[in-house]
């Protein structure tokens, strides 16, 4: 029986032909593991993960290895991407067994969900220290069925362990005091020749941007007490921009680079990645590197929907053959003749928010055309990912909802996207939308999405534990108070301030202790100790005094009308109250900490 052709995820239905019995994520695999008495496989990756194809090709299309695994096992197929925080709670389960965590995962439960082996890919022949994939399964179901209690031991022992990791929160946000030395750590790990970040000590590495981070770094407040932390970021992507890192072709960067001076990248392309290079490009003044990875995010991954796609593959097709990075090796001449690279084409909620806010930000500092693809983008999530009962879905596929429930990076994700659209547009009803959804999440005095998570995880006790990292992108958590932050600048009341003040308490001293892992969160703590500034112009968005605002480095810059002012303010966001165009100009509004100048004409005044 194929589960997995009808899928939501282009992931699982490029598995959907597998000789191995597949189930996607959920309830049904447990139960029929449970009926059967045999281990589940769960196995996690998705669309462009390079190794995913090749453990498929190697292992799950190959009929012995299918066998194998149909005889003695349920296996489910789960996208990272659709389900992170499964994925999440995994990888914490698999820490145990493994210090190189990464994708493919591959995980071994008992059908109650509790974990006692996991490992990544494992190769189809012995490559010692690596053991052959056949080999773990035939270990796998001796231990199952010789050694029982031993296993049972083992998922409990980690389920316990797991359930008490969670770090305690501290009683209030760290002060800026307490958040410098942690900058200050991560500004001495900075690859001096090369730029970027060595891991640990070993500079031989592969080389990842780490956008949370420089985000960090470029953050106005920590410019006195740590002032190479800006420069830190700006070499960085000045390093990355003049590497093999950048498609100067089609624009936007590569995965990560697998070489400490940028060179010989993973190949694959990440929403998440370009959009945050956006930002980061803007604060560093880079216009033509924003502009670069903006016009990837619009040209290549915007979809005729108007969602944004996940990512695009490393691989094509050259020649018949399959071929990792070969179309972008070729030149503008030559990959005009070639098949791009496959598009992962699943919209997701919370990452189309982040380049909702990039494209936003782009297009009131550059090219206007990149807010018309924000406002577009904007317009098909909120078509195609809200359920029935106005909840959010973490992803849709060809303008099909996932059942995936949304995260807290979706909630948060999303709203940030809108508030950064109502700013660049000046349209009431994106912020009052975000703040519905953020609205959504703070129930009983707590921070939850609506439903409470997934279903399976909870009746399993295996929501994941702890403090989530900010990888590649702000981490659910980080991203969702980043966005309740947004509604406070806009003065839209304390309880969003206090509910990212919540978050970050909670996060702190993980966050303090390795802050290379957790840049998202130290820079939401970083401004709530810092008086935010704020400039508004209300009037005609091509005035001169509303082209100097754009260029402003602040919290919050708003260019809007008269009308739209006033429609923001008896909206509840109490920043735009009272300010008008005076005596008809275009007139600008320059705040701190909700305190303002006297307004004023003249652009120079903005410096």
């Amino acid at each position: 029986m194929n589960r997995l052709a009808d899928a939501s995820s282009p992931y699982l239905r490029a598995h959907a032909d597998n000789p191995v019995a597949w189930f996607p994520w959920g309830p049904e695999a447990f139960a029929l593991a449970a009926e059967r008495d045999v281990p589940v496989m769960v196995s996690i990756g998705y669309s462009t993960c390079h190794w995913c194809h090749v453990m498929a090709r190697e292992s799950f299309q190959d009929p012995e290895t299918a066998r194998i695994l149909n005889d003695g096992f349920v296996s489910i197929k789960v996208d990272r991407e659709e389900h992170p925080d499964v994925d999440a709670a995994y990888l914490d389960a698999a820490s145990a067994f493994t210090p190189h965590l990464g994708w493919p995962l591959t995980v071994f439960a008992g059908p109650d969900g509790r974990v006692f082996y996991a490992g990544t890919y494992f190769p189809p022949q012995p490559r010692p220290p690596l053991p052959s994939f056949t080999q773990v399964l035939a270990a796998v179901r001796e231990a199952w069925t010789e050694r029982r209690a031993e296993v049972e031991s083992t998922g409990s022992a980690l389920r316990d362990a797991l359930a008490q990791a969670a770090a305690a929160p501290v009683d209030a946000p760290p002060s800026l005091d307490e958040i410098v030395p942690a900058v200050a750590q991560i500004v001495a790990r900075e690859d001096r020749e090369y730029g970027g970040f060595a891991a640990g000590a070993a500079l031989e590495t592969p080389k990842f941007p780490n956008l949370p981070v420089l985000r960090l770094l470029q953050h106005p407040a920590l410019a006195e007490a740590v002032p190479d932390a800006a420069d830190v970021a700006a070499r960085a992507l000045a390093a990355m921009t003049a590497s093999d890192l950048h498609d100067p072709v089609d624009g936007g960067f590569f995965r990560y680079a697998t070489r400490r001076d940028w060179t010989v990248p993973h190949y694959e392309r990440m929403l998440t990645d370009n959009a945050g290079l956006v930002e980061v490009a803007l604060a560093a003044g880079d216009e033509r590197a924003a502009t670069d990875a903006a016009r990837f995010l619009v040209d290549v991954l915007q979809l005729p929907s108007g969602g944004i796609a996940a990512a695009q593959d490393s691989e094509s097709v050259i020649d018949g053959a399959r071929s990792e990075g070969g179309y972008y090796l070729a030149s503008a001449a030559e990959r005009a003749e070639l098949a791009p690279p496959a598009l992962d084409a699943k919209v997701v909620t919370g990452w189309n928010g982040l380049a909702i806010a990039a494209l936003a930000a782009a297009g009131m500092r550059t090219d206007p055309r990149f807010v018309e693809a924000a406002r577009w983008a904007a317009d098909a999530v909120l078509e195609s990912n809200v359920a029935d009962d106005g909840t959010l879905r973490r992803a849709s596929l060809d303008e099909i909802r996932s059942a995936a429930p949304a995260t807290l990076e979706d909630y948060g994700g999303l709203a940030r996207g809108l508030l950064a659209l109502a700013r660049a547009t000046g349209e009431a009803a994106y912020a009052d939308r975000a703040r519905a959804l953020i609205d959504a999440c703070l129930r009983d005095g707590g921070i939850h999405p609506p439903g409470g998570g997934d279903p399976v995880l909870r009746a399993q006790s295996m929501q994941p534990q702890g403090v989530p990292s900010d990888g590649a992108s702000p981490s659910g958590p980080s991203v969702f108070a980043a966005a309740a932050l947004d509604l406070w600048r806009l003065g839209a009341g304390e309880r969003y301030r206090d509910a990212a003040a919540l978050l970050v308490r909670a996060a702190a001293a993980t966050a303090l202790a390795t802050p290379i892992a957790h840049g998202a969160l130290l820079e939401v703590a970083v401004g709530l100790v810092a008086a935010p500034r704020q400039v508004v112009v209300v009037g005609e968005p091509d005035a001169e005094i509303a082209e100097a605002a754009r260029r402003v480095s602040a919290d919050v810059v708003a260019v809007v009308s008269p009308a739209q002012a006033r429609a923001l303010a008896a909206a509840g966001f109490a920043l735009f109250e009272g300010k008008v165009a005076q005596d008809g100009r275009a007139t600008a509004y320059d705040c701190r900490a909700f305190t303002c100048a006297l307004p004023t004409t003249d652009p120079t005044q903005l410096a």
